[in-house]
């Protein structure tokens, strides 16, 4: 095809494309006469701001419920934190109340004599104590040698005592007892002056 055939193709090719828009163009003419396209442009106008609510109210919704989910989630761990620590509040006071009972339990064994046929019942029952004590985390302590801390310590006495420097502890009277952190019932101890 030569240069000249193209050229005349493509003017046939223009003005066919020309004569369908003509016909397109007076019809949008006669339909704004005639009340034609401008009420479905208009009901689709009404149809995409319907659809912008719609989704804005979506996003407010999405969002509440976001924020109500977050709030559950804080509230359930806070639930949690305050059941532990409740937990261990009773543990504590528990323990508070059967530490006598387990220092009368030591000195029952100090006091007695090698053969005494209670003797291994004490100890039997001393030993289940302080296992449940350690079931719950409540462990024992006895702070001998170690820096005078009045947190940890109740002092007793203070006196000079021969190969103890100032401030240590020289004698454990009654041992500690701690659950993690806290400290249920300091050690009472002798401090070297």
């Amino acid at each position: 095809m030569s240069d000249t055939e193209q050229t005349i193709e493509d003017h046939a090719e223009r003005s066919a494309g020309a004569s369908q828009d003509a016909p397109v163009a007076a019809q949008g003419a006669a339909d704004q006469e005639h009340g034609g396209p401008e009420p479905e442009r208009d009901a689709l106008q009404g149809d995409v701001e319907e659809l912008v609510q719609a989704l804005a109210k979506r996003d407010e919704y999405l969002a509440l419920a976001q924020r109500t989910q977050a709030d559950f989630e804080n509230y359930r761990k806070r639930v949690a934190k305050e059941a532990l620590a409740a937990q261990r509040k009773g543990a504590a006071k528990l323990a508070r109340e059967l530490l006598p009972a387990l220092d009368n339990l030591d000195r029952a064994l100090e006091a007695a004599a090698e053969e005494d046929p209670l003797l291994d019942g004490v100890k039997l029952v001393r030993g289940e104590l302080h296992a449940a004590l350690a079931r719950a985390g409540i462990e024992s302590f006895s702070p001998k040698g170690e820096r005078f801390d009045p947190t940890e310590h109740e002092a007793m006495a203070q006196q000079p005592v021969d190969g103890v420097d100032g401030g240590l502890v020289a004698e454990v009277y009654q041992p500690g007892y701690r659950m993690g952190d806290e400290v249920i019932r300091p050690a009472r101890v002798l401090v070297a002056a």
